[in-house]
C-alpha cells in the first residue's frame, strides 16, 4: 500500500483554501488546516478537517502555536506539500483599500506579518519533515503583485510582490533539501471577497470571465504532483490572460 501523503494549508476556512482542502481531500490526502475561525460547520463530517487549529498567523506567538501543534500531531511523518494561502487584504476606516498616504502603518505591518512573514516561519517550522517527504511549498501570492490593481491596495499589493521574490529565494535555498517551491498568481478569482464593483474587471479578462476557486485548487494541487517534479522557482498565472494587458 502506498503511503499516504500530507499537506499543510493556511487560510483554510473559506474561498481558495476552502476549496483547495477538499481537491487534496478527495485525493486521500491527509489535511493540516488552520485559520482565525473554527471550520464551517458542513465540513465536520469529513474526517479530513480532523487536523484544524484554529490560529491567526499575523501573531508571532499564534503562529508558534501552529508549527508546534502540528508538529507534535505529525510525529515525525514526512511532509508533502506546504500551501502557505492564508492571506489579508484590509481596507481604512472609510473603506479604502490601504496605501502609502492612507490607513495607519501598523495595519500595513500585520498584511507583511500574514503575507510575508508567515510563510518563511512555516518554511522553517516545517522544513525537516519537507525534506523528508521530498516535499513542495505553493505560495499564493497574486496578479497586484505585478501591475497596479484598483482594489488592492499598496500594502496588499508590495506584500505580494515580496512573496513573489522569496519564492525564487526559497526555491534556490531549499532545492538542496529536495524542496520544490512554486507561487501561483490568482487574478479575478469569484469568492465572498467578490462584490459588484468588480464587474467592470472582467472586460479586461481575455477569457471574459472570473476564474473558479475549484480552478485555483487544480493548478495548486498539480503543483503539489510528480508531473511537476522538475519544476520549482516558477510562478503560474491563474488570470484568464489578465496579466498579458
Amino acid at each position: 500500500m502506498s503511503e499516504r501523503k500530507t499537506v499543510i494549508l493556511t487560510g483554510a476556512s473559506r474561498g481558495i483554501g476552502h476549496a483547495t482542502v477538499k481537491r487534496f481531500s478527495d485525493a486521500g490526502w491527509r489535511i493540516f488546516t488552520c485559520s482565525r475561525e473554527d471550520i464551517p460547520a458542513e465540513c465536520l463530517r469529513d474526517r479530513n478537517w480532523a487536523h484544524h487549529v484554529v490560529a491567526d498567523l499575523a501573531d508571532g506567538p499564534s503562529r508558534d502555536h501552529f508549527v508546534a501543534e502540528v508538529t507534535a500531531r505529525l510525529a515525525g511523518d514526512p511532509v508533502h506539500a506546504l500551501v502557505n494561502n492564508a492571506g489579508y487584504s484590509p481596507k481604512t476606516s472609510y473603506q479604502e483599500r490601504l496605501g502609502v498616504l492612507h490607513g495607519e502603518l501598523d495595519a500595513w505591518r500585520t498584511v507583511f506579518e500574514l503575507n510575508f512573514y508567515a510563510p518563511i516561519v512555516m518554511a522553517r517550522g516545517f522544513a525537516a519533515g519537507l525534506a523528508a517527504g521530498k516535499g513542495t511549498i505553493v505560495n499564493v501570492t497574486s496578479i497586484a503583485g505585478h501591475a497596479v490593481h484598483p482594489f488592492a491596495g499598496s500594502a496588499y499589493s508590495t506584500s505580494k510582490a515580496a512573496l513573489s521574490a522569496l519564492t525564487r529565494e526559497m526555491a534556490a535555498e531549499l532545492a538542496p533539501l529536495g524542496i520544490r517551491v512554486n507561487a501561483i498568481a490568482p487574478g479575478e478569482i469569484e469568492t465572498e471577497m467578490i462584490n459588484a464593483d468588480y464587474a467592470p474587471l472582467v472586460n479586461r479578462i481575455p477569457m471574459h470571465r472570473m476564474g473558479t476557486t475549484d480552478e485555483v485548487a487544480g493548478v495548486i494541487f498539480q503543483l503539489c504532483s510528480s508531473d511537476f517534479s522538475y519544476v520549482t522557482g516558477a510562478e503560474i498565472f491563474i488570470t484568464g490572460g489578465q496579466h498579458l494587458l
